[in-house]
């Protein structure tokens, strides 16, 4: 096991909010570094919302979506700033009364394996003719956002714009085609290799 002390960080600012984030292997020579937005508390929270807003507030949304787990806070938070009151999280557990939920398969690159999200039809009514925001954590590889497109719109909303707190490297505009356009962030992440597994991470340059 790794000595916590050797243990790099990657510090962003987040318009003003300063985040020591670990860098978390994924590959021997391939890691990220990892946001849990989850734990990083009540300030955090209402400070991404806010600085959300004020980037979405122009797009007059009138609802906001969030697919679990982690883009649930995010979700909550702008909500909550924007003076909105409802807002529709996408679920990825099969609860027992999602049972004929819209349902989208989506991959991710901190998931193993594919995953599913899945809208349920009580929503529906939120989502219809409205015009709607996809917030989220983290913009990856998009596989994520893209489900979550796909089903909003397949539930008949127009959606008008993506919010995250973070983009990382460029994989997820490729994923996302047209709808990059959309995506509005709050601060941008690098991924990270390594020459040998003695050597420190480097940031991967971005390339556009």
């Amino acid at each position: 096991m790794a000595d916590p002390a050797d243990r790099q960080i990657w510090t962003v600012d987040v318009q003003g909010y300063a985040l020591d984030l670990p860098i978390v292997p994924i590959k021997p020579d391939f890691a990220i570094s990892l946001m849990m937005v989850i734990d990083l508390g009540v300030k955090f929270g209402a400070h991404i919302g806010a600085k959300l807003a004020e980037v979405l507030a122009p797009l007059r949304p009138d609802v906001i979506v969030g697919p679990a787990t982690l883009g649930i806070p995010v979700a909550i938070e702008v909500t909550r700033a924007l003076g909105l009151d409802r807002y529709v999280v996408l679920q990825k557990s099969p609860k027992i009364h999602l049972g004929d939920a819209l349902e989208q398969k989506i991959t991710a690159i901190t998931s193993k394996g594919e995953q599913r999200l899945l809208l349920d039809r009580q929503a529906l009514p939120l989502l219809a003719g409205k015009r709607a925001v996809v917030v989220d954590d983290v913009v990856a590889s998009g596989g994520s956002l893209s489900g979550a497109l796909a089903l909003v719109r397949q539930a008949g909303a127009e959606v008008v714009g993506i919010g995250t707190i973070l983009t990382e490297a460029h994989d997820w505009r490729e994923r996302l085609g047209p709808d990059a356009a959309l995506v509005r962030a709050l601060a941008h992440i690098p991924q990270f290799t390594r020459p040998d597994p003695a050597a420190p991470w480097q940031p991967i340059p971005d390339s556009l």
